[in-house]
């Protein structure tokens, strides 16, 4: 049985299925014996206000909404005995997809009522933490024009972004240091990930672990766009790693400029500004998972 709970939650997670599901959400954890608040989020900025009053209340806090908002709770609750419970609410829930925990509200809340718990790693992107994959370059233009577009719903929002954003895609020179090692390529995109999968479903890093203290770092470069277009349906099954122009390498710790302005996008939302060092801090995170 878990501590007291702070249920933290983006009412406008997932265009409103968030704040769609929190009745079933707060049904199920009375129904399964949880002592649990409510608390809504103003901003990212507020739920790691949020967070910390967890903390400090020696409390378990659970993150209803997207990956996004459960990066930022990840990163106040790393290296303290609160836990994490996840609550899939948002558009991609990649974090949820890839710890095996249940889409439906009910099966979500019974992960945490188990009390199973696992130690993870963090990712840090400047001083900025999230827990699933960092990317830049044409990652950057396709998850703006995701973030801004309301012509489509669910996690197809993000394949739409990339699809528009290939149409004015221009190559860009990267330069990186992987642990003090340094590489510089031309092409797509940097890929800096703690976790396997993002954007809704797609496996950019399928080999990825979430406990191993490495980042997973693909490198996807300069390819016709016809060869990129059809690569991008390999994504989802984590093929496209097998293609001419994608490398794979890991470290701890990587540092990433650009001969251009790029944000680093994480978790889905804008985390830094290149140049920018990127790192793992190793199982600094309790989350419940199921057993």
């Amino acid at each position: 049985m878990s501590p007291p709970l702070a249920l933290i939650v983006n009412p406008m997670a997932g265009g409103g299925r968030a704040a769609a599901i929190l009745p079933e959400i707060e049904t199920a954890l009375g129904r399964l014996g949880l002592e649990f608040h409510t608390e809504y989020t103003k901003s990212l900025d507020h739920a790691e206000e949020l967070a910390r009053a967890a903390v400090a209340a020696r409390e378990w806090a659970a993150a209803l909404g997207g990956d996004g908002l459960i990066g930022r709770v990840a990163g106040i609750l790393a290296d303290t005995d609160s836990s994490l419970g996840v609550l899939p609410g948002g558009r991609g829930n990649d974090l949820a997809r890839v710890l095996s925990i249940p889409a439906d509200p009910a099966g979500a809340c019974e992960v945490i009522a188990g009390g199973h718990v696992r130690e993870l790693d963090v990712g840090d992107a400047g001083g900025r933490s999230f827990v699933g994959v960092a990317s830049c370059g044409f990652d950057s233009e396709a998850n703006r024009i995701a973030n801004e577009t309301t012509l489509v719903s669910g996690h197809l929002v993000y394949a739409y972004g990339a699809l528009r954003a290939l149409a004015a895609w221009k190559p860009a020179r990267f330069e990186l240091e992987l642990d003090g090692r340094r590489l510089a390529f031309t092409g797509y995109s940097v890929i800096l990930a703690n976790s396997r999968a993002y954007g809704g479903g797609m496996h950019i890093a399928p080999d990825a672990e979430l406990d191993d203290g490495l980042l997973d770092v693909v490198l996807i470069g300069a390819v016709p766009k016809r060869r990129f277009l059809l690569n991008l349906p390999k994504v989802f099954s984590g093929r496209h790693v097998q293609s001419p122009g994608v490398h794979v390498e890991r470290a701890r710790e990587v540092r990433v400029s650009a001969d251009r302005e790029f944000a680093m996008y994480a978790d889905g939302d804008p985390i830094g500004a290149l140049p920018l060092v990127v790192r793992a801090r190793r199982r600094v995170l309790r989350v419940c998972t199921p057993q």
